[in-house]
């Protein structure tokens, strides 16, 4: 999907994010050019959260189709409007530094699977964005929206390093900041819904124009059709006339050739009758 509209957007980058593009991770994810480069930088991660626990399916189950979704985003965004930095690439950059600090909290594995699965629904909305082409002003709430998770992503590693998920355990959704975050996001998402529902009205009253144009002209085709059928019937019966009239010509003539037949029998006649007397 190509997107050719352009126009700068002045999302203000995270602190975190600026961080995060100075981290050694951040430059390794840079490297990758395809979604599975980056989830093999990420699943190394996800394998070293805790090498005494069985692995946990939730991680691959959200990270693999947020990958890929992103990537696609990321692309989109990129030809769409004018930014400094790949939202994308730095969110990848914020879940793999947010998995390396959380190497060592065993207690905030689930928390952590928490916080992705609540993001989760915010990037499946944007899923349906993989496919279809957004108008200029639904990207730059897409990049908004991206911005925001990336803040969130930048709660979660920040307490994490404070040491409050060691001591509070799932105590980390209910913290004000992250869940101050979490409702920008929602409102975010709203917005985005209610741009793309007017998008599809929009769209539906153009179609609905363009079906009745197509409509009416067949109608004016069918009119033209008729039209033709009748002037051909006109010059059918035209034709058929002239014919008959040429038939009862033909007749007529026919019928002076046997009268002028029977004309010369008789002088033919009359002529044998003199010369057989004389």
């Amino acid at each position: 999907m190509r997107h050719q509209a352009g126009r700068a957007h002045n999302s203000p980058l995270p602190n975190f994010a600026q961080d995060l593009l100075s981290h050694p991770l951040a430059a390794q994810l840079q490297a990758c050019n395809s979604p599975g480069d980056i989830l093999a930088v990420l699943h190394q991660q996800v394998q070293g959260l805790d090498q005494s626990r069985s692995p946990d399916d939730r991680w691959t189950k959200w990270l693999d189709p947020t990958v890929n979704v992103l990537y696609t985003l990321s692309e989109t965004l990129g030809e769409g409007v004018s930014l400094v930095f790949s939202p994308g690439k730095v969110i990848f950059a914020g879940v793999g530094v947010l998995l390396l600090a959380a190497k060592d909290v065993r207690k905030g594995h689930d928390t952590l699977v928490d916080v992705f699965e609540r993001i989760e629904g915010f990037f499946r909305r944007l899923e349906i964005y993989a496919e279809l082409r957004p108008t200029t002003e639904m990207m730059e709430t897409i990049v908004q929206i991206m911005v925001g998770i990336i803040s969130i992503l930048g709660i979660a590693t920040k307490g994490i390093k404070e040491g409050r998920l060691k001591k509070y355990g799932k105590r980390l959704i209910g913290r004000t900041d992250m869940e101050d975050a979490l409702q920008r996001l929602d409102k975010l998402t709203q917005e985005e819904a209610r741009m793309a529902a007017a998008e599809n009205l929009k769209a539906t009253h153009s179609v609905d124009e363009r079906v009745r144009e197509v409509a009416n002209t067949v109608v004016a085709i069918d009119n033209r059709v008729a039209s033709v059928d009748d002037r051909v019937a006109r010059a059918t019966h035209a034709i058929d006339e002239s014919v008959k009239g040429v038939g009862e010509q033909v007749l007529a003539v026919d019928d002076r050739v046997a009268g002028v037949d029977e004309r010369v029998a008789e002088v033919i006649h009359g002529a044998q009758i003199i010369f057989s007397q004389s």
